[in-house]
């Protein structure tokens, strides 16, 4: 498998792989996502060399953004507030490849490369029912941080965000 940083020429297939994982977790109740968000950044995502991907020969397998910020970092209690980390998002699988150690592997992944970037914490916000991701992230030797990040959607839909770590 092919671990590396997304290029414009991997558009096509991230939006294809976000369209049929939004229609997965749609069908299992996990209303989150849609057809604007997370899609609509993978460009600038890109750009700002920040979206990692994995491939497995020409299929996309995963993909993540590592970021300096994230949204809501502010109403979470971190173990260190003031130490440095970086914040997955838009985690996503290959509906094809659920359950088959894929999001550990891209977690590890992640780790990896935030450590090589010299942060001490790997942060992210999950939304409240995503019952899989608050499952692999605690799998993955992420700790639940004290607070809630509520993120008001346009139409007066609250989402509430869980934050997570990990001390690398």
């Amino acid at each position: 498998m092919d671990y590396r940083l997304a290029v414009m020429q991997d558009l096509h297939q991230l939006k294809a792989m976000y369209k049929r994982l939004i229609k997965n977790m749609d069908d299992n109740g996990i209303q989150i996502w849609d057809n604007i968000y997370p899609c609509s950044l993978f460009e600038e995502d890109i750009r700002n060399r920040q979206l990692y991907v994995l491939f497995d020969n020409d299929e996309l397998v995963s993909a993540f953004a590592l970021c300096e910020t994230g949204e809501g970092e502010e109403s979470i209690k971190w173990q260190d507030a003031h130490g440095k980390a970086l914040y997955v998002r838009h985690f996503g699988v290959n509906v094809d490849y659920l359950r088959k150690g894929i999001g550990s592997l891209m977690l590890a992944k992640a780790k990896e490369t935030a450590k090589n970037s010299c942060a001490e914490y790997l942060r992210v916000l999950v939304v409240d029912i995503n019952d899989p991701a608050l499952q692999l992230y605690s799998k993955n030797g992420f700790k639940r941080a004290d607070g809630i990040y509520d993120l008001i959607i346009d139409d007066g839909i609250i989402l509430h965000e869980y934050g997570y770590e990990a001390k690398l």
